[in-house]
Parts: C-alpha cells; sequence; structure tokens
C-alpha cells in the first residue's frame, strides 16, 4: 500500500485543525470579556431559575429523534439508487424493494405499537 496517497488528506486534516485551534485561541486572547452582574444573572425565559436543570424528560422525546434520524438516513439511501437506477438494472430495483418493504414494515410496527403517538 502507498501511503504516499494519503498525504493531502492528511496535511488537509493538520491544516484544518491547525486553523481551528488558532482561531479559538485568538478569539479568546482578542475578545473582549467583561462580565458584569446583568451578563451573570440566571436566565431562563426572563425567569429566575427554578427546579432542577437535570429533570427527567419523556422518552418519546428521545424515541421520536431516533424514529427521524433512522428513517431520515434509510431515505437517503435513495437518493444514490435514484441516480445510478438506470446502471444497476433488475437486481438492483428489486434490492430497493425490499428495501422499502422493510422500511414500510418498520414504519407500520411503530404505528401500531403507538410511537407515533403524541399524547
Amino acid at each position: 500500500m502507498n501511503l504516499q496517497q494519503y498525504f493531502p488528506v492528511l496535511l488537509f486534516i493538520a491544516v484544518g485543525t491547525l486553523i481551528g485551534f488558532a482561531l479559538l485561541a485568538a478569539g479568546s486572547l482578542i475578545g473582549p470579556n467583561k462580565p458584569d452582574a446583568q451578563k451573570l444573572s440566571p436566565y431562563e425565559c426572563g425567569f429566575e431559575a427554578f427546579g432542577d436543570a437535570r429533570m427527567m424528560f419523556d422518552v418519546r422525546y428521545y424515541l421520536v429523534a431516533i424514529l427521524f434520524i433512522l428513517f431520515d438516513l434509510e431515505i437517503a439511501f435513495l437518493f444514490p439508487w435514484a441516480i445510478a437506477n438506470n446502471a444497476v438494472g433488475l437486481v438492483g430495483f428489486v434490492t430497493v424493494m425490499i428495501f422499502l418493504v422493510v422500511l414500510t414494515v418498520g414504519f407500520i410496527y411503530e404505528w401500531k405499537k403507538g410511537a407515533l403517538d403524541w399524547e
């Protein structure tokens, strides 16, 4: 394996990281930092903070977020297939149809389990 092929990629990563840290350092050194009582006061919708910041959230928030990411990524897999539809032929078409059937079965399962109901 020829590692010289990867040198531009490693150089790009190194330069990007260096520039990122340089900009963060410059911002913290040069930027104004004059805190006063108004800036340091607690803020929560115009009210003083109340309750515990570590309150428990309903699991449905996380479930909806995970389902959104899951279906969003699965739909993103359809774009390359749509572009290369002529090149993949019948085998590609059948594969995508199986993929869509699995996606639809998963969606129906979530619907029947009530994961999409918001009370």
